[in-house]
């Protein structure tokens, strides 16, 4: 039979392990989580890995204090400490942000916190390790084991982790996997440490906690979304890509991504009227179309209400978004079953990464761009030269291309950097705008190969268009008038920056 005390080193290294992948899980959790609910999600990372990796150097600094004797028992007590602040950090921030007000103190207090913590469990781990281990080999297997930890935390968080479990769920399962090895962690050193059977009653009672919150985190989570919303959630769910919501209210119900306003059912037709449409009355060819984005159906809707269109290719990265459209009431309701249409073919990828790898033969007569404002670069990059050279490849002759542009009131920048980029991409543009009491003055810009005259007819029996309205959406008051933006280029993604720094007025 092998002997217990030979099992202690490899299984304290698995303990390095699943310590480092815990680590870096709160670490993604906390920016994450700040990227949900406060936006700009490089300056959220940034600041966030900023302050975790200074606090791991100041709890590597402050385990010099701590004494032999005493370091089984200062790491089990440091394991617990990790459980439950790394454990309760997703839904205390949700808890923050929702109903207390005070969340960026909480983020940046608790992300120094698990940091302090984490930086204290390796070393005290090398201290433990250093009697049965060469320094050279010692410190060279740590490290290794710890590196590698993290890279699968850093695999698992966005592949299984929040698609499958959410944020909430994740940080929870993972405060119990530290509660777990602070309890094997009393087995693996009996003989060392003191008052074993009082340390073992409050691993058993932090891992009960923990295992009860994680039992309820749904009602949990709904509790924290209910107060970031002004109605009822009726639907909820973690994609791989983002956090889909939909709430519901007498007006109707509201479609919220990464909680950003998608679409309100009361006024949404103002808004894809007015991106699809004008389009169509640009350019004699209807019958190929793309939409880019979209994936609740309803730019699609209106592009079927056009007789002389044969195809629809809807590409969307997020295939819970398509699902929803195509499977849910009441967005299948809203959307006239559009995604179910024989002329419809939906194509769940990137865009950009869709339009290079698509082949050279295939054109169309109009492209919708209906994708969410650029306020990350993956959705940045969307709103580019080089995006927008890829999509003019596949532009047929005389096509049009309609944008998606923000609000030209309350972005005014942003939105001519939109326009003034397919300009700078060999287009000629029409800017205009239609009031979406949901949203207030929303932008567009129309485009083609070769200058146009604006629209003047639309088709009929629209619930907002009109010829007599169309002169109207392409009217812009002063102080929705041209200024001078740079050009938006995946080098230097000066839109973001843009949009942040305007919408952050208004917030």
């Amino acid at each position: 039979m092998r002997d217990p005390a030979r099992l202690r080193v490899p299984l304290l290294f698995l303990t390095v392990l699943i310590i480092a992948a815990c680590g870096l899980v709160y670490e993604l959790v906390a920016g994450a989580l700040a990227s949900y609910v406060l936006g700009d999600s490089v300056t959220q990372f940034s600041t966030v890995i900023g302050a975790y990796l200074s606090a791991l150097g100041l709890g590597a600094w402050l385990s010099r204090y701590i004494d032999d004797k005493d370091l089984a028992l200062r790491f089990v007590e440091v394991e617990l400490a990790v459980a439950l602040i790394g454990g309760g950090s997703a839904p205390l921030l949700f808890l923050a942000f929702a109903r207390l007000g005070w969340f960026r103190l909480l983020l940046y207090l608790m992300v120094a916190l698990i940091g302090t913590l984490v930086g204290l469990e390796v070393p005290l781990l090398l201290r433990i390790l250093r009697q049965r281990l060469e320094l050279k080999e010692l410190v060279a297997r740590v490290l290794s084991v710890d590196y590698l930890g993290a890279l699968v935390g850093s695999l698992l968080f966005p592949i299984l982790l929040v698609p499958r479990l959410g944020l909430v769920r994740t940080s929870l399962a993972f405060g119990l996997l530290n509660g777990i090895v602070a309890l094997w962690t009393t087995y693996l050193f009996d003989v060392e440490l003191p008052g074993k059977a009082a340390l073992r009653v409050r691993c058993f009672a932090v891992l009960a906690l923990l295992g009860l919150a994680l039992a309820f985190a749904s009602r949990i989570t709904s509790l924290t979304e209910d107060g970031m919303y002004a109605d009822e959630i009726f639907y909820a769910r973690q994609s791989a890509y983002q956090r889909i919501v939909m709430t519901r209210g007498r007006a109707g119900f509201q479609l919220f991504l990464d909680g950003n306003l998608q679409f309100a059912s009361a006024d949404e037709y103002r808004y894809h009227e007015a991106l699809v449409h004008p389009a169509f009355a640009v350019t004699q060819r209807h019958g190929e179309v793309l939409v880019l984005g979209g994936g609740d159906g309803l730019a699609v809707r209106e592009i079927l209400k056009h007789g002389d269109v044969a195809h629809v290719t809807l590409v969307d990265l997020d295939p819970a978004m398509t699902n929803l459209a195509h499977d849910v009431e009441p967005v299948r309701a809203l959307n006239g079953d559009s995604l179910r249409d024989p002329r419809v073919t939906v194509i769940n990828a990137d865009a950009m990464a869709w339009l290079a790898d698509a082949p050279a033969s295939s054109s169309f007569d109009i492209v919708i761009a209906d994708f969410p404002d650029p306020n990350n670069f993956s959705l940045g990059k969307l709103y580019t030269t080089r995006f927008y050279a890829l999509l003019r490849k596949h532009l047929a002759a005389g096509g049009a291309l309609s944008v998606q542009s923000t609000s030209p009131l309350f972005a005014r920048k942003s939105f001519w950097c939109i326009a003034r980029t397919i300009e700078k991409s060999g287009f000629s543009v029409r800017p205009y705008h239609a009031f979406v009491p949901s949203f207030g003055e929303w932008g567009f810009v129309l485009a083609k190969a070769q200058p146009f005259a604006q629209p003047t007819e639309t088709l009929p029996g629209l619930r907002f268009l009109s010829d007599a309205m169309l002169p109207v959406l392409f009217a812009l008051s002063p102080d929705m008038a041209r200024v001078d933006a740079e050009i938006n280029r995946l080098d230097n993604q000066v839109l973001v920056q843009y949009y942040e720094g305007e919408w952050r007025r208004w917030n």
